[in-house]
């Protein structure tokens, strides 16, 4: 069955107060829509974890810092109410834009130390919006846990900073990341990708598989970092960004793998830009 759709946040904060009053557990998935198989795993462990599930849909103009990555960001909530009618997801709210942001609207929620650098260096504001929006949700559904994607190991660093800085009511999980059988890591802009340009994405999780190994085998972390950029572009992807060894928790650059940490990368191919990450643990 597919799930009501809700628009206001009156409406759902109402549906909401009636779940709290029978006793039951929230869950939210917020997304920004264009679903995968990576956006279902959040909701089966929402599902598993929570007595009601709400997903959010809304594509959040203020994490783009580039109007035409906005522009081109696919949208698709009939094809996404279809995905999610047999999960068993009690409702999805996808507000309107001036349901967000109203007018005069001037708040800004920032996390400074996790969302720097990375991501936070490519595209400036883009974590003052993710941070900005997450509390909005937060405070729109009133949930008990969120579920989130460790793709974005970086979001899912500034959103539990966040939350354990304001003290907000509510508990983060984070996901493995779900890939495709070649490895490429789920994401909406794979839709983007042509032919030839999906045929070489792979290589971007091949290689930071490859450095993960040489870095736990003892190799340096600057020599398997540089083997890695060479073979990502000699794949064809256009430029690395970034490739990066961060610790797991609180994303300090590391020179040498002394606790657990994470090998991020973002790269472009083509048009469009993909970013993976894979844990790295000392032996």
């Amino acid at each position: 069955m597919t799930p009501p759709i809700l628009r206001r946040v009156a409406d759902l904060r109402a549906l909401v107060a009636d779940w709290r009053a029978a006793g039951a557990r929230v869950g939210v998935v917020p997304t920004m829509g264009a679903l995968h198989e990576g956006h279902l795993s959040l909701v089966r462990a929402a599902r598993a974890g929570c007595d009601r599930v709400i997903v959010t849909i809304f594509v959040n103009p203020k994490q783009f810092n580039n109007p035409a990555d906005l522009e081109k960001y696919p949208r698709s909530e009939e094809g996404d109410a279809a995905l999610l009618a047999p999960e068993g997801v009690d409702v999805i709210f996808a507000p309107a834009l001036d349901e967000v942001y109203p007018e005069g609207f001037s708040t800004k929620v920032s996390v400074s130390g996790v969302s720097e650098g990375l991501c936070g260096a490519g595209r400036p504001g883009h974590f003052d919006g993710v941070a900005t929006v997450v509390s909005k949700l937060f405070g729109m559904t009133r949930a008990d846990r969120a579920y989130f994607g460790e793709k974005d190991w970086q979001q899912l660093q500034v959103v539990r900073r966040l939350v354990a800085d304001l003290n907000l009511p509510i508990e983060i999980t984070g996901c493995a990341t779900v890939r495709e059988a070649d490895g490429l890591a789920l994401s909406s802009r794979n839709r983007r990708l042509g032919d030839a340009d999906r045929a070489i994405a792979p290589a971007l999780h091949r290689a930071m598989a490859a450095a993960a190994e040489e870095i736990v085998g003892g190799r340096p972390v600057a020599e398997a970092l540089d083997a890695a950029l060479q073979a990502i572009v000699a794949a064809g992807y256009a430029s690395v960004e970034y490739l990066e060894l961060r610790s797991a928790e609180g994303l300090a650059p590391l020179e040498r793998l002394d606790r657990p940490a994470r090998l991020l990368a973002a790269a472009h191919l083509g048009e469009v830009r993909l970013i993976d990450n894979i844990a790295v643990l000392p032996g």
